[in-house]
């Protein structure tokens, strides 16, 4: 664990320079829709729900970088974005048979490994 805590910088840094890579959904997010879900959704309300969506999982990211920097802010960051990648991946493995082995499941495992880093950060620092 003193390990994890060690590099918590480094985890944090990478975690939040991956999650960032969510801005391609701001800039085009039908492109963005169909590499990470294999399907569209139509419509000027679409575009704003999916700008919108990509461009707080940006935040989300820069919230990570932020704390990669800024220890005492590290704790609220990680249950904020800890939480936020949990709704995802609940979200994802809710319709596995459609969306799980697509972009979308690489990315929810992904996120499942940040979360168990996250909380095993946390652990040992509380």
């Amino acid at each position: 664990m003193a390990w994890l805590v060690d590099n918590m910088f480094w985890v944090m840094l990478i975690s939040g320079v991956l999650t960032c890579t969510m801005i391609y959904g701001a800039i085009a997010p039908q492109a963005a829709l169909k590499s990470m879900f294999g399907d569209a959704l139509e419509g000027p309300l679409a575009e704003i729900i999916v700008r919108n969506w990509a461009a707080l999982i940006t935040l989300s990211g820069a919230m990570l970088i932020y704390g990669a920097y800024t220890i005492e802010v590290r704790p609220l960051v990680l249950v904020v974005v800890g939480a936020s990648k949990l709704i995802f991946i609940s979200l994802v493995l809710s319709q596995f048979a459609l969306y799980g082995r697509r972009q979308a499941g690489i990315a929810a495992a992904i996120d499942m490994v940040m979360v168990a880093l996250f909380a095993a950060y946390l652990a040992a620092t509380l």
